[in-house]
């Protein structure tokens, strides 16, 4: 190859295609530019060797289309395939020249639209016989509504039941239509309204539903956008007597219709969008685009998609799809069709043709090309023992982001009226009600309003509420003038016998009788912060899986979207019911699937929630026994008056936890310690009535829209409640205080308020105490608590272990589906659990205090232990997450063949003390096997050409948000380099493949494993410009994964589980069972597995034309799909925890 031309392609910055303008000529290109195009458009023979030329790639489509955003983005990104240039026919070309004189190109993307001449297109390939992408002569079929029907019936394809009238004066039999108040009879077929009626032009895009009388009668009149609109209401109910159409019924969609987009039969992008039959006006977002949704196709709906593609012969393909009762049907197919407004498709689209492209015309250019064959087709890593296996399973429970100060209000209410909102809802079926509803808030607000009124008039009269505490449940509902469920609710539980009097809150006589406990709650919303946490953290998770190496940036090649787009992912993401954790689990999913666009169409169709069985949601506010003894321990402690004893750090932290020790020694003496904090409150709060009082201050606004008002609400309450009438102090407010002023350190420390940082220490001094205390001082109280907490969340652990290695009824592509992936039958299982931060210190007590390994013959969970004790606080967004490995070197029934491994970090670091923070041995430590050499020969790569960073494991790698990208000339080859590491030009890589190891370093008391350069699972962020991050608000880096054991048997841990789950008490399983019951009441319907099986997995007939087109190729294309879909949901086992266990 000359010179010349390789330096033009291999400047990436310039993309080698010639534009086509208007008046015929191209525009102005270098030299260097035209060198490389001139061959395909010369007359004469290219004097360069046959082996030197390149591919040429012709587009020849209307200018309205060819120069469109998603056509630019594409064509730039095959350009930059080394032996590809594409062409662009001018539009004054194609309308006024004759084929002869088109360009000669060696592969042609065509396709109709408005005032195109697709004869002349059709008449073109057959003089040059070029590779084509959309097969032309298919294009006249989709122009008419009656073919495409007929092709999608012949082909199997399900599509709602319609009728064709054609009013043909030379065939009257098929134009008999009878049309009666609210139904029309077609040809015989009757169609009850609502029903919609096609023209059956598909350039024709006045469609009509018309409603029946008892909803009013009328129709709606769909039309291509014009603006805002894409519907209008008519009043008018007969249907239109001249035209030819097809009559079809309606199909109910929830007011949602998907737009699947393939590129060739592997590849499929679902987008949902509001319907245009729902109201006629388009959403848009801030730049006046249309606002869709990446969305999940099942494998039936994939199955549609390869058979449309197929179908129709054309590999860039759009169809529409609709949802309903249960089942997919297509109503139209739109032919050559792109996504519109998303990075992550034009990257798949353009690396999935530019393969098509090469894999057909590179041998016979005899251009060097082999398929590329990507490292994480098969999710193969290297273990800590030197050997390689499978990646079949991760599970991760990950608390919420960073959020708003959490507000609570606890009062015992007797009133009859409380009592009857309380049976109305159902309350008295479990004891417990939890009212989020604006119309169930409305009811609690108007009681308080009207217990008060009535105080106001007798002030003898029996209301036993306190007035103070029905004043604020009255300010806290009249909050915002509206309600939301997600920063609000109230709850009641029932008790038999009135309230439990405490030490030292209550003054007056206990009384008799049932009672209700209301808590209302308020705030603790995800911040921006925490949303951005949840996203970038959902990016740097596909780190984790195999191939994801260097992917953190969003590079499309990225293993685990590799995954996800060819159906061996089966990933389920649930939630509790709180707004912040739903939104976190949003979030993240946004992050680790590449999902573009709001979080709530991704809520809405991605996050499970799991309200329903306690799986992830717990009633912090009815308390066991358990508990209860353990708080009134805490209370008593702490409220003595003196330096803590040994004595008291015998009872305090038996588990002899150096976190907690340090803690003590701050504090020293509880009381005094409290003292100083009320005093630093009042500080405080006088500081912000000052600044209230400051004209300068008038308009401030504080973080996420905050104002110094509501601040001062905050802080002045927790003053109040702090220190009770009596003089002592309420310990439960301590964690209320160090969240309040962790918020304000973190987010207002703009304003300068004194003392805020010693109110900081102190405070979370004592929350590092009281927090992790409250779930149990002994470790027998640790493992009461916890299995109350979670252990259904323990059992669904276990089954999704289970299931991973067992023979899953799952829906699996059968190969001839399957073509481009090596290994269609294995899944990776994910399985994400979003909840709050008593789930996580419940099942890491589990973890910790369960007997899973004995520290002392362990040496590694010694270590790990060591840390864990060291960490004084599970903060937002800490994981606790378990993979399983399969080595399919062993034996199936060998207790060798899976491997566990167990991860953990402790979510944000903390505002001020992270150089204290203590250090784990990074994320999967390898063990000293690694020294040799030890590739697998079913590896797909050479895994002594991957040369890992070396730096220390002690040292954490921060992955900027922005991290710079070096692309070698190979397409898919991309790493990223953290900046502190970029000077040295040194790779970042999650899994270090390779036999260099980085010298050894040899931890006291570990003598078996040594420590590779393994980069840290670190996520650091800078000011983010954008989300509403008001003030000086900075977002805090995450602590990356440390390794508490990555030698663990399958086995092991499925013992374990299991001996956690029996351990429960007789109540627990009892409660459990209850839960179960609300469970399966509430559950979805799953799909049936024998059904779906057979439709799978028997073998569809495809009608294969006499020549192969380019997609039916036995090579594996490179394909990813932005939003990937996962495995349907399928029927379990039951167990004794009524779980569907997806």
């Amino acid at each position: 190859m000359s010179e010349s031309r390789r330096q033009g392609m291999s400047n990436c910055g310039l993309p080698m295609f010639l534009v086509g303008c208007e008046d015929g000529d191209s525009r102005e290109l270098e030299d260097r530019d035209m060198r490389n195009i001139s061959g395909p458009y010369g007359d004469e023979e290219d004097d360069e060797d046959q082996s030197e030329r390149q591919i040429v790639v012709g587009i020849c489509s209307m200018t309205k289309k060819s120069k469109s955003k998603p056509m630019t983005e594409i064509m730039e990104r095959l350009c930059k395939f080394e032996y590809i240039t594409v062409v662009i026919f001018p539009e004054e070309v194609i309308l006024n020249e004759s084929v002869e004189k088109w360009p000669l190109v060696d592969c042609l993307i065509s396709f109709h639209s408005k005032g195109f001449p697709l004869d002349k297109a059709v008449s073109y390939t057959k003089l040059r016989n070029p590779l084509l992408i959309n097969d032309l002569n298919m294009q006249y079929f989709i122009q008419d509504r009656r073919e495409v029907y007929r092709i999608l019936q012949e082909e199997g394809i399900d599509l709602p039941r319609y009728a064709v009238l054609n009013r043909n004066p030379d065939r009257p039999e098929e134009c008999n239509l009878v049309e009666s108040e609210d139904h029309v009879e077609v040809n015989g077929e009757v169609f009850h309204k609502p029903f919609v009626e096609k023209p059956v032009s598909a350039e024709d895009h006045n469609v009509y539903i018309y409603y029946p009388t008892s909803a009013g009668g009328g129709s709606q009149r769909l039309f291509r956008k014009i603006g805002s609109r894409s519907s209008v209401y008519s009043p008018e109910s007969t249907v239109r007597k001249t035209g030819s159409y097809i009559y079809e019924e309606f199909m109910p969609t929830d007011g949602t219709d998907v737009k699947v987009y393939t590129v060739g039969p592997d590849y499929a992008h679902a987008e949902a969008r509001k319907s245009p039959a729902l109201d006629g006006k388009v959403e848009r977002d801030s730049e006046g685009k249309e606002i869709r949704y990446p969305v999940m196709l099942t494998a039936m709906e994939k199955l549609v998609a390869r058979k449309v593609c197929l179908a129709f012969k054309q590999t860039v393909c759009g169809f529409d799809l609709l949802r309903a009762n249960g089942h997919s049907f297509v109503c139209d197919v739109n032919g050559f069709s792109f996504v519109k407004n998303s990075m992550k498709y034009y990257d798949d689209c353009a690396k999935v043709l530019g393969n098509m492209v090469m894999r057909e015309l590179a041998p016979q250019f005899h251009i060097p090309w082999s398929i590329p064959m990507e490292a994480e087709d098969i999710p193969i890593v290297p273990t800590t023992s030197g050997t390689m296996m499978e990646l079949r399973c991760v599970i991760a429970v990950i608390r919420h982001g960073d959020r708003t100060p959490k507000q609570k209000m606890k009062m015992e209410v007797r009133n009859a009226l409380f009592f009857d909102l309380f049976e109305k809802y159902g309350g008295y079926k479990t004891g417990k009600l939890k009212l989020k509803k604006p119309k169930q808030l409305q009811e609690v607000l108007d009681i308080a309003r009207q217990l008060l009124a009535e105080l106001v008039q007798h002030n003898d009269c029996e209301i036993e509420e306190k007035k103070s505490k029905l004043e604020q449940l009255k300010t806290v509902l009249e909050m915002y003038g509206h309600f939301s469920g997600i920063n609000r609710k109230v709850q009641l539980t029932y008790l038999p016998n009135g309230q439990p009097k405490a030490s030292s809150e209550e003054e007056d006589s206990l009384k008799e009788g049932p009672s209700l406990l209301l808590v209302l709650k308020w705030g603790g919303e995800l911040t921006p912060a925490g949303r951005v946490q949840a996203e970038e953290l959902g990016r740097a998770f596909r780190c984790m899986y195999p191939g994801g190496q260097g992917d953190y940036a969003g590079f499309p090649g990225c293993g685990l979207l590799r995954l996800h787009s060819t159906y061996r992912h089966d990933l389920k993401i649930y939630a509790s019911d709180e707004g912040r954790v739903q939104m976190t689990a949003a979030a993240f999913a946004k992050g680790l699937l590449a999902l573009e666009g709001e979080l709530t169409p991704i809520l809405v169709q991605m996050v499970k929630s799991a309200n329903m069985n306690g799986l992830l949601d717990s009633d912090s506010d009815s308390l066991t026994d358990c508990q209860q003894r353990v708080k009134a321990r805490l209370h008593e402690i702490m409220q003595k008056n003196r330096d803590f004893s040994e004595e008291d750090n015998q009872k305090l932290a038996p588990t002899g936890s150096p976190s907690l020790v340090n803690s003590m020694g701050v504090i020293n003496n509880p009381v005094r310690t409290c003292d100083q904090v009320h005093t630093l409150i009042q500080s405080l709060t006088c500081q912000i009535c000052k600044r209230l009082e400051d004209p300068k201050s008038a308009d401030l606004q504080l973080y996420h829209s905050e104002t110094l008002e509501l601040m001062l609400q905050r802080w002045s309450k927790l003053e109040r409640d702090f220190r009770m009438k009596n003089g002592r102090y309420d310990i439960s407010k301590i964690p209320d205080i160090y969240d309040c002023v962790k918020y304000d350190t973190q987010h207002n420390s703009c304003l300068g308020l004194e003392d805020t940082l010693e109110l900081f220490h102190l405070s979370r001094a004592l929350a590092d105490i009281i927090i992790p205390q409250e779930y149990g001082i002994t470790k027998a109280e640790k493992l009461d608590i916890a299995s109350a907490y979670c252990l259904p969340l323990v059992k669904k652990i276990q089954l999704d272990l289970q299931r991973t290695h067992e023979d899953e009824a799952v829906n699996k592509l059968h190969p001839l589906y399957s073509r481009g992936v090596m290994s269609p039958g294995r899944h990776v299982r994910t399985r994400l659990y979003f909840t709050s931060e008593s789930h996580v210190h419940s099942l890491l007590s589990i973890f910790r205090y369960g007997g899973l390994l004995d520290e002392r013959i362990d040496e590694q969970w010694k270590q790990a232990m060591d840390y864990l004790s060291a960490v004084t606080e599970l903060n937002y967004m800490t994981q606790i997450v378990i993979m399983l490995y399969e080595d399919n070197n062993k034996d199936p029934s060998s207790e060798e063949r899976f491997h566990v491994e167990l991860h953990f970090s402790p979510g944000v670091k903390g505002c001020k003390d992270e150089d204290n923070a203590p250090l784990g041995f990074g994320f999967r430590p390898a063990s000293s096997e690694n020294h040799e050499k030890q590739t697998d020969p079913g590896s797909l790569e050479d895994l002594s050409q991957d040369e890992p960073d070396r730096a220390a494991p002690s040292e954490p790698i921060s992955i900027q948000r922005k991290s710079p990208l070096i692309r070698n000339r190979k397409a898919g080859s991309v790493e990223v380099l953290s900046e502190s590491n970029a000077s040295r030009g040194s790779a970042y890589r999650l899994f270090p493949s390779s036999s260099h190891q980085s010298p050894e370093i040899k931890p006291s008391g570990l003598e078996l494993l040594s420590m590779p350069a393994v980069k840290r699972f670190s996520v650091s962020y800078a000011r983010h410009p954008t989300n509403g991050f008001e003030g000086c608000s900075m977002v805090p880096s995450i602590y990356p994964l440390e390794t508490l054991h990555n030698s663990l048997s399958l086995k092991q841990v499925d013992e374990f589980l299991t001996s956690v789950c029996k351990n429960g008490s007789e109540t627990q399983f009892k409660r459990l069972k209850s839960l179960s019951a609300m469970f399966d009441s509430h559950a979805q319907p799953s799909i049936d597995v024998e059904s779906q099986e057979t439709l799978v997995t028997t073998p569809v007939q495809l009608s294969q034309p006499p020549i192969r087109p380019l997609w039916y190729s036995s090579d594996p294309p490179s394909t990813a799909s932005s939003a990937g879909p996962s495995s349907p949901s399928v029927v379990e086992p039951s167990s004794n925890f009524g779980f569907n266990c997806e």
